[in-house]
């Protein structure tokens, strides 16, 4: 089931390939326009089978969103590259995101 999800969210987050990074965000780029992203959790939140997190590095913050799993605030976390979405509207959250990034989850 967890392996369906991550091919699901791979490939909605494909389409958006063509997106652009946002400038205010503190990202490290990798390759094929994707970004990779780490620092303190701050604070996460679960909705519609994934997981959000809001990341401090150096004084920037940047949220994530990833597939669904605990994540303790005050550890530091590495994820695996993913795509920036500006302006991203969650629906189960009823929130919109000025940019955050999604990603497979955690880097090993």
């Amino acid at each position: 089931m967890l392996t369906k999800k991550i091919a699901v969210f791979s490939f909605v987050f494909s389409l958006f390939f063509s997106l652009t990074m946002g400038s205010a965000l503190a990202l490290s780029p990798g390759q094929g326009g994707m970004v990779a992203v780490s620092g303190k959790v701050m604070e996460t939140m679960d909705s519609g089978g994934y997981t959000y997190v809001l990341l401090e590095n150096e004084g920037q913050k940047t949220w994530a969103a990833i597939p669904k799993m605990e994540i303790a605030v005050n550890n530091t976390l590495t994820l695996k590259p993913g795509m920036v979405m500006p302006v991203f509207k969650s629906k189960t959250l009823n929130r919109t995101f000025e940019n955050i990034v999604f990603s497979a989850g955690p880097s090993l």
